[in-house]
């Protein structure tokens, strides 16, 4: 378990979500937006965007929860060719933040979007 985890608090007990969790539900999730191609590692030897494989989705996605329980998402992603990025971007925003909020039931605060690259589909 990181250090940088989610708490809620339950008549039962507490519930601790650790950012990897949330990393990996936030990468899946922004995934399966419209003009979104996948999540990107940057190599730092090279400077390259890599495109992940859906396993390692969380690798394109940095989470930071702060002690009030306020989620930062950071998304490294690779658009499609063709599309509109603040059209991706605001759509991604919403749906991912929806998402992950109903699946932790914490709030997010902020998300970045970062373009790490484009691509056309086959």
């Amino acid at each position: 378990m990181s250090a940088n985890a989610g708490t809620m608090n339950t008549d039962l007990g507490s519930v601790i979500i650790d950012s990897d969790v949330i990393a990996k539900y936030a990468g899946a999730s922004a995934v399966a937006c419209f003009g979104i191609v996948g999540m990107a590692m940057i190599s730092v030897k090279d400077g390259i965007a890599k495109l992940l494989k859906l396993d390692s989705l969380k690798q394109g996605v940095g989470v930071t929860i702060s002690s009030d329980n306020r989620i930062t998402i950071d998304l490294h992603i690779i658009v499609s060719y063709g599309v509109s990025i603040s059209a991706v971007a605001s759509n991604l925003i919403s749906d991912v933040k929806y998402k992950v909020e109903e699946f932790s039931g914490l709030k997010v605060e902020k998300i970045n979007v970062l373009v790490e690259g484009v691509r056309a589909i086959d």
